[in-house]
């Protein structure tokens, strides 16, 4: 069985056969998808696509950098308030698996610069009050960072008190930023897609990070590996991840099914 740890069944390109999309999934091997949260107007269709399939479909809860504009605070106060509703109510909540808050990561959250600085400084204060969430709740953190680099690690560098666990997003980074990272928690990398990118340079990133701390994902509905680059992605394309980071490291795909498996498991408890 594969993990799906990022991905988007309730986005608008593929909302209208989400359903038959985790079918799909089932089929290839992918036995368990984890959703990232984005804001208040995706997380309905996001646990919605969860209730449908429970046991299968898990949610993350968090607050996306790209969604913090003038309402940030109502949106991170709304991310409060389900954390802690969750939390307060026995059993299970819809579409989600017994245990604390109900989720299985605080995410997506991080910084990203790529399209203005406009509210840089209230994406830092969000990513930081986040962060101090997941350690009072006890989960996982999956950051989503594009162009903020530097402001990322110097708030991780100040939260190295909270002893945060996590993966790395969609990474594309260098092994020098893995172990950055590295310095002040313990911290995966998200491979997806972009590894069979022919001039990525991820491969090479990849054949030096332990396996322990690599995870696969592919964020779909983007970024399809190769041959589906450019079109949909679903996460039934997973086990084309897989195979090249078999590639990569020399080993079969039986073991990056294994060991990345275990790997989601223990991080995400699933």
């Amino acid at each position: 069985m594969f993990v799906d740890t990022h991905t988007h069944f309730y986005d608008q390109w593929l909302l209208p056969d989400a359903d038959q999309a985790v079918r799909r999934a089932l089929d290839a091997g992918v036995g368990l998808m984890i959703q990232a949260d984005i804001d208040s107007r995706e997380r309905p269709a996001m646990r919605e696509v969860a209730g449908r399939h429970p046991g299968v479909v898990r949610n993350m809860l968090g607050l996306y950098p790209g969604s913090v504009a003038e309402n940030w605070k109502e949106e991170l106060d709304q991310v409060y308030r389900i954390a802690e509703d969750s939390r307060s109510e026995p059993g299970m909540t819809s579409g989600e698996e017994p245990g604390i808050t109900g989720f299985v990561a605080v995410g997506e959250i991080g910084l990203d610069y790529h399209e203005g600085k406009e509210f840089a400084a209230q994406q830092k204060e969000a990513l930081r009050l986040q962060l101090e969430l997941a350690a009072k709740l006890d989960l996982p953190v999956n950051f989503h960072l594009r162009d903020a680099w530097e402001d990322f690690f110097a708030i991780l560098k100040d939260c190295s008190h909270l002893h945060l666990r996590g993966d790395l997003h969609c990474f594309s980074g260098s092994f020098e930023v893995y172990q950055r990272a590295n310095q002040y928690g313990d911290f995966s990398v998200g491979i997806g897609g972009v590894i069979t990118f022919k001039n990525s340079g991820l491969a090479a990133t990849v054949a030096r990070i332990p396996m322990e701390h690599i995870l696969l994902e592919t964020d779909a509905p983007y970024l399809a590996p190769v041959p589906y680059r450019g079109k949909r992605n679903e996460s039934a394309y997973l086990p084309l991840v897989a195979a090249k980071v078999a590639e990569v490291k020399g080993v079969s795909v039986d073991v990056i099914e294994k060991e990345t498996t275990d790997n989601a498991i223990k991080l995400f408890n699933l």
